[in-house]
């Protein structure tokens, strides 16, 4: 598929959840939703401080748009979709962020001016190696880039992806996919990123009866610690490194 089609799908998904209401489309206004988000918020922010300079790709409605404002840092947030940009721009209310409606392939900014490229569950959306490339490019050396994806290999989220049935019920756009840890691992590695950190977590969903919440979070952070069943965990977590130069590699912090 072309990519301008692949965009072009995305503005009018975009479209759609301005109608929906996003908060409401992601289930993160659900007691467990917001549990999560609030999980998903430190582990994207826990690195921005004050004068950090932040790309933000898909920012969307502006929900984590907000929270790294709070940190400090100079925030560019990005999207595609000029319906989810307005509404973000307008829910956000902070006039040190920069909003600006951009394709996360060809960036209107010089090389190496970012220290993050940071995003929730946007580049399942997107060509990842187009992306990727265009990330290493605007990265500082030794910038980091982290988000937060859907697993493949979550039952659900496998359903979701691979059944039309399931994928009309959620109003997935049409090429929107979700990514096994260790091939996103092998394409970070063809476009030079280093220390690379790929963790499944997430057994919480967001539809759980709040009564219920307490002891699936329980269960779920077992399940994390545990060899091959923390693989089918719904999210992963990503970060990588540009390195300072090709033969430098620097540990990645843990959130």
């Amino acid at each position: 598929m072309m990519t301008d089609q692949r965009l072009e799908h995305e503005i009018a998904h975009g479209r759609r959840l301005k109608n929906l209401w996003a908060g409401k489309f992601w289930y993160w206004e659900t007691p467990a939703g917001k549990l999560r988000w609030g999980r998903r918020v430190k582990m994207l922010s826990f690195h921005s401080v004050a004068g950090m300079q932040v790309l933000e790709v898909g920012c969307g409605v502006g929900y984590l748009t907000g929270e790294l404002a709070q940190t400090g840092a100079c925030v560019t947030a990005i999207d595609i979709s000029p319906d989810l940009l307005e509404y973000a721009r307008e829910r956000v209310g902070n006039p040190g962020v920069l909003f600006k409606v951009e394709n996360a392939y060809d960036l209107k900014c010089p090389a190496g001016i970012f220290d993050t490229v940071v995003g929730s569950s946007i580049l399942h959306h997107l060509d990842v190696d187009k992306a990727l490339a265009e990330f290493f490019r605007v990265l500082k050396p030794g910038g980091s880039i982290c988000f937060t994806e859907p697993n493949m290999l979550n039952p659900q989220i496998f359903l979701e992806r691979h059944t039309a049935l399931f994928g009309h019920l959620i109003r997935k756009s049409p090429d929107e996919t979700a990514f096994i840890r260790w091939n996103l691992n092998k394409q970070l590695l063809r476009h030079g990123f280093g220390n690379i950190r790929i963790v499944p977590f997430d057994f919480l969903h967001p539809l759980t009866p709040q009564w219920i919440i307490p002891f699936v979070r329980r269960l779920g952070t077992c399940l994390e610690n545990t060899p091959v069943l923390n693989e089918i965990a719904g999210s992963l977590y990503i970060r990588a490194f540009k390195p300072t130069d090709p033969s430098t590699r620097q540990p990645a912090p843990t959130p």
